[in-house]
């Protein structure tokens, strides 16, 4: 009869366990924070009385490795939205939550026309940043509601990754026999992008109702090249412009950016602080 080792059972399936912990417990995390999401956007939707979309693009852990991915607009991104805005009734609002560094145009562009096709009020909210194809995403919105200190970005055409604002200025600076082929074609392409860009902001101010000389003044202001593709643009210089902004982002904005987490690793954050809110020193005089 074989010698039965009882601890060495035990260990192998002390071992298996771990086994399945290591496999199961990202996939569990994961399930758990996409519910947790879901309760805050059914939350807000509660209480602002619309569809809530949420397009967030921030560097998250996946797979077995927690490897960070950087994300972007795409098309599947515009798919899913449209899906959204389809399934919403004429009469019920939007708002869509968006937070990225911009992305493929065409997308972008796919949304802002869904958007602005819209019958009931549509608002884009920008808890930290909308830039490039974000914000033609938020220009197609009845109101934009941005943090004090979030920031959207022009939205001038890059020509492989090149402003085409600038690659149009070597046809100001050479004569064009001092000037490659490639860069000539180049430039003719720039000189379609802007304009298309132009007439495009036009056209989707001006669904929205706006008069078309100020929205023209709003496209050549950034669609054109004035400021690099980067350039912040805030909530005070955008109300400026005569665009419709406030700074009032409700609660459950912030609470539901909390749940998207950032990579981790070894090394300790670059920014720390106690995640609780204080109170000011005459709130603490008033409780003692």
């Amino acid at each position: 009869m074989p010698y039965y080792d009882p601890f060495s059972y035990i260990f192998s399936l002390l071992w298996f366990l771990i086994f399945i912990f290591i496999i199961f417990s990202p996939w569990y995390k994961r399930m758990a924070l996409i519910r947790a999401r879901e309760e805050v956007i059914k939350k807000l939707e509660a209480k602002r009385k619309s569809r809530v979309i949420t397009m967030i693009h921030r560097q998250e852990q996946i797979g077995f490795f927690g490897i960070p991915i950087f994300r972007f607009i795409t098309i599947e991104d515009s798919e899913r939205v449209l899906r959204a805005i389809r399934m919403t009734p004429d009469d019920m609002p939007i708002d869509l939550i968006i937070h990225t560094p911009g992305g493929l145009a065409l997308a972008a562009t796919q949304i802002a026309n869904a958007l602005v096709k819209h019958k009931a009020p549509v608002r884009v909210i920008v808890p930290h940043y909308a830039m490039s194809g974000g914000t033609l995403i938020a220009l197609a919105a009845d109101e934009i509601i941005m943090d004090e200190n979030a920031v959207l970005g022009p939205v001038d055409p890059q020509i492989g990754n090149m402003p085409a604002a600038s690659i149009l200025k070597v046809l100001e600076k050479k004569e064009p026999k001092d000037i490659d082929d490639q860069t000539l074609i180049l430039a003719d392409v720039s000189e379609k992008a802007i304009k298309q860009m132009v007439d495009y902001l036009v056209e989707l101010l001006t669904k929205n109702g706006m008069e078309e000389e100020k929205a023209k003044r709003i496209a050549e202001e950034l669609a054109t090249g004035k400021f690099t593709h980067d350039y912040p643009l805030t909530a005070e210089y955008l109300k400026s412009l005569g665009l419709s902004v406030n700074t009032e982002v409700p609660e459950e904005v912030y609470e539901l950016m909390e749940l998207y987490e950032q990579p981790m690793s070894s090394q300790p954050p670059s920014v720390q602080y106690i995640p609780v809110p204080y109170k000011s020193p005459q709130q603490q005089q008033n409780a003692k």
